[in-house]
């Protein structure tokens, strides 16, 4: 069994070690590039806290002896904790993997009088954004200064070796671990000319706002994991491609 991991590097490397952990063969075909933007610091500013919803935005930026890492810190989920713990944050509050779980766990703080109501928060984020976080949060009355600090490109098309694999039918089905990555991934296989092919492969997702990208294309097999971090994807993916009893 042969599955195809669309995540951008660096993380698609991890992805495909675990997968071949796991018994699978997998591919490697990252749809997006990751591109570095100017961050100018503004290690002056007064910033109450740090809110990410990607590890991305941290791999952009040198922060090596930044005042913003005494901040606390609010992770979107496990994945970018661990990034910011690496980049040196202490204070680091992890939510559930997902922006409305992020902004809950914000609002919660204030709530408690850990953050001021009236609290700023820099946002380190990515050019393009699912949901506007920062307007969420404004509405109750917090200020968010978004910066950002990356972008993710197309890439051209598929690795040869991938190409070959889906001409073949080699690949038994696909990992999606974004919205954009997803749309991404359809643009591709339709420029190169194999949709229908793709589609009607297995095309597991991180979460319901990415499935909802696959099924408006077309796909049939569409698999939500049961929460949205890599260890549910995989339990989903390991269900979809469980032999079903007689």
């Amino acid at each position: 069994m042969t599955i195809l991991v669309t995540r951008p590097h660096p993380d698609n490397d991890a992805t495909l070690a675990t997968l071949r952990q796991r018994g699978f063969d997998a591919l490697s075909a990252p749809v997006l590039r990751f591109e570095p933007v100017p961050f100018r610091g503004d290690d002056g500013a007064d910033y109450d806290a740090v809110i990410l919803t990607s590890a991305n935005a941290l791999r952009a930026v040198d922060l090596a002896a930044s005042p913003l890492l005494r901040l606390p810190l609010f992770a979107v989920g496990a994945h970018t904790a661990d990034a910011a713990r690496a980049a040196g944050f202490d204070k680091v509050m992890v939510a559930k993997g997902d922006a409305v779980s992020l902004r809950k766990l914000v609002l919660a703080r204030v709530d408690a009088g850990e953050l001021p109501a009236s609290a700023t928060l820099l946002y380190l984020a990515g050019a393009d954004l699912s949901r506007d976080l920062a307007g969420e949060l404004g509405e109750r009355g917090l200020s968010v200064v978004t910066h950002t600090t990356y972008r993710m490109a197309p890439v051209a098309g598929f690795p040869r070796e991938v190409s070959d694999a889906f001409m073949a039918n080699r690949i038994t089905a696909v990992l999606h671990y974004s919205r954009r990555s997803a749309q991404a991934f359809l643009d591709t296989v339709r420029a190169d000319g194999i949709e229908i092919s793709a589609l009607a492969l297995p095309q597991c997702c991180i979460s319901a706002a990415v499935a909802a990208v696959l099924h408006d294309a077309g796909a049939t097999k569409v698999v939500v994991a049961a929460r949205p971090d890599e260890n549910a994807l995989l339990e989903a993916l390991s269900r979809t491609l469980r032999p079903r009893p007689e």
